[in-house]
């Protein structure tokens, strides 16, 4: 019996996730965090994105922001996908 199987191993390409979350607190005592994850290829290139902005205020409300983007054709990023919730104190979202 022939096996008809070929070895493609050498022409798939690493990719890799990167994750960056920064964190910030305002004037006004609102907290702000940016959690931003990244696939990038092996050549730096990065090919899509899902980026978690978080802002929550001093009376306890949080706005939550999502944005998926992916790269086109050109290398720029397009946003695919974006949800924004906004979550009160009592925990009613909006």
């Amino acid at each position: 019996m022939a096996d008809d199987t070929t070895d493609t191993t050498g022409d798939i390409e690493e990719i890799e996730e990167v994750e960056v979350v920064a964190t910030a607190v305002g004037d006004d005592g609102s907290v702000v965090v940016d959690d931003l994850k990244a696939l990038v290829d092996e050549d730096g290139n990065v090919l899509a994105t899902d980026e978690t902005i978080a802002v929550e205020s001093p009376d306890g409300t949080v706005l939550v922001d999502e944005v998926i983007a992916v790269a086109g054709e050109d290398g720029e990023l397009v946003a695919i996908e974006e949800d924004v919730a906004v979550i009160e104190e009592d925990g009613e979202q909006n």
